[in-house]
């Protein structure tokens, strides 16, 4: 599979919001704002009412016909965050993020790790240099895929299975992925990191796909890690890494453990993507119920997220604008207090798509 966007800077892109649970519904607007301001193409957003409320009312999570039209009807979609206390099994929000990774199979989890103003990371020393990195998780096998079982529960001798399943396509199509993404955008450090020392079945896979890949990227300085000891690598020094591959748990893991390297889950955005077809991009922060409806919910991370979905369809010097928002908004402090700053989420909002309209 190609590193090519899906519509390679066409004129318009459609565009669903899934703004979901808590404050989700209050950085997705912000963001919506910020990408009218700075994107002078048409972009039409349809908002869908997916999340918790529909789900307590109607008992619905994905409607009928959900998942085709948004693969037919849509270019990519923009999600904000699921979960709510109401529905403490969270049943409605696997049936909607892990439904739609599956059934559009959304096989590559993008998580960019970049420390965008020098005091937000906590690793002495570390500037904005020394972090920037991309992870590439897969996205749609391992541990994810829900297969198991528990017997005999609730007693004494209870069982609980859960199946790691890993198939050649799936650890193919993420592996090449990466060494693409990696030469297209000239990096010449990648990691593939597993735990074949101990799942000797499931990651000889990974081990033997990777061999075979990384022959056809002899331009691509490759290289195996441990799983635990690329926990600690990035961590003493970041600065080694340039792209790194991984499975679906520990793509899970050590993104969020890069993403605090580089500020917090705040100023994490994702994408769940299928090159080619429509994808689904998303800030990692949560609903975050605890603060939501006070106003102080911090936007960057979806911003951020908003320009991967730029991104992806062909619109780079519109999500160079963003991010470059961003910087500016961290650097003069115009920021939520998460951050440092006093600004509301909406203000925040407002000064960032001041920022893009006076650049754009």
């Amino acid at each position: 599979m190609s590193n090519t966007p899906l519509r390679k800077g066409g004129p318009a892109a459609r565009i669903a919001v899934l703004p979901g649970d808590g404050i989700g519904r209050e950085v997705t607007p912000e963001s919506i704002k910020v990408l009218r301001a700075a994107v002078k193409r048409p972009m039409d957003f349809v908002d869908l009412d997916w999340g918790a409320d529909k789900f307590l009312r109607e008992g619905v999570s994905l409607p009928p016909g959900a998942v085709e039209m948004l693969r037919d009807e849509f270019d990519a979609i923009l999600f904000g965050a699921l979960g709510d206390p109401r529905v403490p099994s969270n049943q409605h929000a696997a049936d909607i993020l892990l439904g739609l990774r599956f059934k559009l199979d959304l096989y590559v989890n993008a998580r960019p790790v970049e420390l965008l103003h020098d005091r937000l990371t906590p690793l002495s020393g570390r500037t904005e240099r020394d972090i920037r990195i991309m992870v590439f998780r897969e996205n749609t096998e391992g541990l994810y895929v829900g297969v198991g079982g528990i017997f005999k529960k609730g007693t004494p001798d209870e069982i609980a299975l859960q199946e790691d399943l890993n198939t050649r396509k799936g650890v193919e199509r993420i592996i090449r992925h990466a060494f693409a993404y990696a030469r297209q955008h000239r990096l010449k450090r990648l990691c593939m990191s597993d735990k074949s020392n101990a799942m000797t079945f499931a990651h000889d896979l990974w081990q033997r796909v990777f061999k075979e890949v990384r022959q056809e990227y002899t331009d691509v300085d490759s290289r195996h890690l441990y799983i635990d000891t690329l926990a600690m690598e990035i961590v003493r020094d970041p600065s080694q890494f340039d792209v790194i591959v991984t499975c679906n748990l520990f793509g899970d893991i050590i993104s969020d453990l890069g993403a605090q390297l580089g500020g917090g889950l705040g100023l994490a955005p994702s994408g769940n993507i299928h090159p080619g077809a429509t994808s689904l991009f998303e800030p990692v922060h949560g609903s975050a119920p605890n603060i939501a409806g006070k106003g102080i919910a911090n936007p960057l991370g979806s911003v951020l997220t908003s320009g991967m979905m730029l991104d992806f369809l062909g619109w780079p010097q519109e999500a160079a604008l963003l991010k470059e928002a961003v910087r500016a908004a961290l650097r003069e402090n115009k920021v939520t207090p998460d951050l440092g700053g006093n600004l509301k989420t909406t203000e925040v909002g407002d000064w960032l798509a001041q920022y893009v309209s006076k650049n754009s």
